[in-house]
């Protein structure tokens, strides 16, 4: 039984819009997929945010300043879930403690402490499939009323965005961190450079993050190892 039901979580999305609403919601590929410009690197934190801020402008709200200290950050946020994606969403949902941005995200990061600034929102999606970033933003992150709210929120002046897997593989995680800091000011990185941490990447960092590319290509053999299973199983 434990078998058939972790096969049958291979479908699974699970999300949370912010630190207070935890969701799980079935992949549905049949949602609307935003464009995205040609403007960004090869790296799909960089589309993220590229399409985030398109469909704000898009609504009348001004775009985000991609801060790559707080993006970091958000590579951080992801591996604090340490590839759990059960954590991310449902009855269990965890979130890192506040204290961990001071105490763990932001060295690791190379990011200034004194300079952390206000979170003002978070998106957190993860699923065994990984999509390009226009899919992630419209199927995996605006999932529900309170992602619009967040995306929308006049609240934020800068965004950071980062997309990790487990392993070089599923499963695959999302995340989305608002602040409300000051350009220049805010999450700022010691010598002007972030840290790369490896797996992952994150928006503003100048790095194509070439990972990336393997990702896309890592589902087929995700989906078709669960085949094997399914049919050894008797599924």
């Amino acid at each position: 039984m434990a078998t058939s039901l972790w096969i049958l979580s291979l479908s699974l999305l699970f999300f949370s819009a912010s630190a207070d609403i935890h969701i799980m919601f079935p992949f549905n590929n049949a949602l609307l997929v935003n464009k995205i410009t040609e403007r960004v690197t090869d790296n799909p934190a960089d589309q993220l945010v590229a399409a985030l801020n398109d469909n704000r402008t898009a609504h009348k709200e001004s775009s985000l300043y991609a801060n790559p200290g707080l993006a970091c950050i958000a590579l951080q946020y992801i591996k604090a879930y340490e590839g759990s994606c059960g954590d991310v969403g449902g009855k269990d949902a965890k979130k890192p403690a506040d204290s961990e941005y001071a105490e763990t995200f932001a060295p690791n990061c190379g990011v200034q402490v004194s300079t952390l600034a206000q979170i003002t929102g978070r998106l957190l999606g993860c699923q065994s499939k990984y999509v390009s970033p226009a899919e992630a933003f419209s199927e995996i992150l605006m999932k529900n009323s309170k992602s619009l709210e967040i995306i929308y929120s006049k609240n934020h002046t800068e965004v950071g965005a980062a997309v990790s897997a487990s392993d070089g593989g599923a499963p695959y995680f999302w995340c989305v961190l608002f602040s409300d800091g000051k350009k220049n000011s805010s999450f700022v990185l010691d010598g002007g450079v972030a840290k790369i941490t490896k797996p992952g990447c994150f928006s503003g960092a100048n790095d194509e993050c070439s990972g990336a590319n393997d990702w896309s290509r890592a589902p087929l053999l995700w989906q078709y190892a669960a085949g094997l299973l399914l049919i050894a199983f008797g599924l």
